[in-house]
């Protein structure tokens, strides 16, 4: 094992990261796990005496093509294992959001992708990460090295502990490998263009998309003065080419109504989900809160009309059930947030702001109390001494 630098402890392997944690935790020390350093910024500010890094547990452990499954040590870049799936032409189903757009700088990596569920636009027809990931090598706050999952989908019984980890930031062990399910690459995408719809309008066009028989795999608006002076709604097919054709054309016949009119193809297609996956249009100006909101699409536009003109930017993703949205990075713009989507329902996350912001207010959506007393009881069973990302997610745990 090396330190590279007085505070970032970099495990070769499993064995050294179970005996770092277990030396961390007979001092009571608690560490930050970092990978790649893509996500610094999300979450509240670092609480740990050192870093733990995955930085050095990297390489694919193995990929069988015809099986369409692959494993990965955590610490592997997502870059990496991108050019091994084109190789065989498949990939990773759930599209993960890349967040240097938002952040600037560092290299996902598996690991990462894992602990914080990332997942993109496909996720209205693929799922998110967690569907996907279904293997989990990890290190718990005991020092001790779990293996949950497997190589095939249909692999849990009980407590289903690979779910459980993707999504938890880090927060209840150190991951040191990834088994994820693939999928095909898509022959072929064609992407159905709507401009100036209201938002009202985009939402009911993406729903009618999405309940159709025509395999939607992205449904998205921007808003005005992202890319163009005017509104701009996508929904994407995906698959072989004669299909994708035929599919495409009775998706212009089936929203002729909201004015479906253009098709995009190809490297332009791919490059405009790839701006909606990372939320390019939100990235500037820097100073902005982004967030990200989880909401009912049929409550979207009341959410945003609650928020008001608070609300300095906005696009939809997944038909209109993620909001993301930017504020000015203010307390009071926070708390407006969270009282425009409470009766409502669902999840607002603060994805960026500066460290300040983060560590006043609750960057996750607050727990009210019997669900924040179970996170505790999880918590304190796979990490009972708070070894692993202390506060990350919410305060004291």
């Amino acid at each position: 094992m090396i330190a590279d630098d007085i505070a970032t402890l970099t495990p070769r392997d499993e064995s050294e990261a179970c005996a770092v944690v277990a030396e961390a935790r007979g001092r009571g020390e608690s560490l930050d796990v970092v990978g790649g350093g893509s996500r610094a910024g999300f979450g509240r500010p670092p609480e740990g005496a050192r870093r733990l890094s995955s930085a050095r547990l990297d390489g694919i452990v193995f990929h069988e093509p015809a099986e369409m499954v692959l494993r990965a040590k955590a610490g592997t870049p997502l870059a990496t294992i991108e050019a091994a799936l084109e190789a065989h032409s498949q990939m990773l189903p759930f599209e993960p959001i890349d967040h240097r757009a938002l952040y600037g700088g560092g290299e996902p990596t598996i690991g990462g992708l894992a602990a914080i569920n990332a997942s993109g636009p496909r996720r209205v027809s693929a799922g998110a990460a967690r569907d996907s990931v279904i293997g989990l090598r990890l290190v718990n706050g005991r020092g001790e090295a779990i293996t949950t999952g497997g190589r095939v989908m249909k692999n849990v019984a009980g407590l289903d502990l690979v779910k459980l980890n993707c999504g938890a930031f880090g927060t209840l062990g150190f991951l040191t490998e990834a088994t994820v399910k693939l999928l095909p690459k898509p022959e072929s995408e064609a992407t159905i263009v709507i401009r100036r719809l209201d938002d009202a309008r985009a939402i009911a066009a993406m729903t009618a998309a999405l309940g159709s028989p025509f395999g939607v795999s992205g449904a998205a608006m921007l808003s005005p003065g992202m890319g163009r002076e005017f509104s701009r709604t996508f929904l994407r097919v995906e698959g072989v080419v004669a299909s994708v054709d035929h599919r495409a054309e009775k998706m212009l016949a089936l929203l002729a109504e909201f004015g479906a009119e253009r098709v995009l193809k190809g490297e332009d297609s791919r490059r405009l989900w790839r701006a909606v996956r990372d939320v390019e249009f939100l990235a500037e100006p820097r100073a902005r809160a982004v967030w990200r909101v989880g909401v009912r699409a049929s409550r979207a536009v009341e959410f945003l009309a609650r928020l008001g003109p608070r609300a300095l930017a906005h696009l939809f993703d997944c038909g209109g059930g993620l909001v993301w949205l930017s504020t000015e990075p203010t307390p009071a713009d926070a708390a407006a947030v969270r009282a425009a989507l409470a009766p409502l329902g669902g999840h607002a996350t603060l994805v960026r702001a500066p460290e300040a912001l983060r560590a006043a207010i609750d960057v996750f959506q607050p727990q009210p109390p019997a669900l924040s007393a179970l996170t505790r009881r999880v918590k304190a069973a796979f990490d009972p001494d708070g070894v692993f990302n202390r506060g990350r997610m919410y305060a004291g745990i």
